[in-house]
């Protein structure tokens, strides 16, 4: 068969299918579900590479695989999911409050499709940087250029429960404005270190803060 399928690239799949999971999850209007495959993607995607490093005897072709189908995995994660989320949420609420959808919804409609472009973009760029960066090294990366799009899977679940603590809805137009901010985030030429095991130890204890909310409280 076609592809890579040894235990290097697994977490990456199974990332993908969640994804696609919480998907379907949008479509049936169940939020909560999606922002937890969300999530659940992200934590896939924290250790996918560490695990990947693991074997030392990758060919070149396995190397650069594996970094091709993590950024198409993450275009459908990190993209897809988080821009159809706000997405349906607009159609869902138009449909309550207008029962139809007025004009104001073709303008998120076009921050979903800018942000999902930026998210493209950003993923392209890191797999021709990594590329040549793995030219003159081997080592691990350390300096990351723009906000990485795995971010959202913590960003938008924390305004999400944030919403439902204050007792405001996380509206299509609070969902777009994490997109604009987000999506410029990913373009932009700044640096930002790569969390080491401290900090992804963090990040998990944030994950884990936000699923509890996120069932609790939402």
């Amino acid at each position: 068969m076609l592809g890579v399928y040894n235990y290097t690239v697994w977490m990456t799949y199974v990332a993908m299918i969640i994804s696609f999971v919480g998907i379907s999850y949008v479509l049936d209007g169940n939020f909560k579900a999606a922002l937890l495959c969300l999530m659940a993607s992200g934590v896939l995607d924290m250790f996918d590479g560490k695990v990947a490093s693991t074997k030392k005897d990758r060919t070149d072709f396995q190397k650069g695989f594996g970094i091709q189908i993590d950024s198409m995995s993450d275009l459908i994660c990190y993209g897809v999911l988080p821009a159809m989320i706000v997405y349906e949420l607009g159609r869902e609420g138009s449909r309550l409050k207008f029962g139809s959808l007025p004009p104001v919804h073709n303008i998120v409609t076009a921050i979903c499709a800018c942000y999902l472009l930026c998210a493209l973009i950003r993923l392209a760029f890191f797999n021709v940087d990594e590329a040549e960066r793995q030219k003159v090294t081997a080592e691990e990366r350390h300096i990351y250029k723009g906000l990485p799009v795995t971010s959202i899977a913590l960003i938008i679940p924390a305004i999400y429960d944030i919403c439902s603590v204050v007792r405001r809805p996380f509206s299509e137009y609070v969902g777009a404005g994490i997109l604009i901010v987000c999506g410029i985030a990913f373009i932009s030429p700044f640096k930002i270190v790569k969390p080491n095991l401290l900090g992804k130890i963090v990040l998990i204890c944030v994950g884990i803060a936000e699923i509890v909310a996120l069932i609790v409280c939402c």
